[in-house]
């Protein structure tokens, strides 16, 4: 696995990073490949360590984020949501991981545009799936919402979440 750790504004101790690579590769070596892409994002806020980790293996990606007072312990919950999610979708996802990996066990109400504010502008691959993939995908990477091409027409949809649990999808109508 490929594995890369980052900091935002504060050191990681090197005994942290040699833990990390360790931990990640004992417990997720059984499901990724040697190709997996792991990135791990450690951040402090208010006396909390706040570990983020994504794991992008054969075009699916895997995200999960841990609060904790220690380093070692959310990582360890980061880590241990990142396999809750792929067991609990074990079937769906089985063909996408290695072959034997399951041999083991906010915005206010605004009047006036001016006043948003972008505070983030993210670029993603779009890739082609089809609907149950995109749901899959957006429920491991736990976000509302999900954008992805439709692979038998080939346009952009974007399927969400409804507030009663329920999926909705968003296409496009072309004149």
């Amino acid at each position: 696995m490929n594995i890369i750790i980052s900091a935002k504004k504060m050191t990681i101790p090197q005994s942290f990073h040699e833990y990390a690579k360790e931990k990640l590769t004992f417990k997720l070596g059984k499901f990724f490949g040697d190709e997996a892409k792991v990135k791990l994002t450690i951040s402090e806020f208010k006396n909390l360590i706040i570990i983020e980790l994504t794991v992008t293996y054969n075009n699916m990606i895997y995200r999960s984020e841990q609060t904790a007072e220690h380093k070692n312990d959310a990582l360890d919950s980061a880590i241990d949501k990142i396999i809750r999610q792929i067991r609990k979708n074990k079937t769906k996802i089985e063909k996408k991981l290695k072959d034997n990996a399951f041999k083991e066990t906010y915005v206010d109400k605004v009047d006036d545009v001016s006043n948003y504010q972008i505070i983030k502008h993210k670029k993603f691959e779009l890739r082609a799936m089809n609907l149950d993939e995109a749901i899959l995908q957006m429920n491991m990477i736990g976000h509302n919402f999900f954008m992805f091409l439709d692979a038998s027409t080939g346009n952009t949809h974007v399927v969400y979440k409804r507030n009663d649990g329920n999926y909705a999808v968003l296409e496009p109508e072309r004149d």
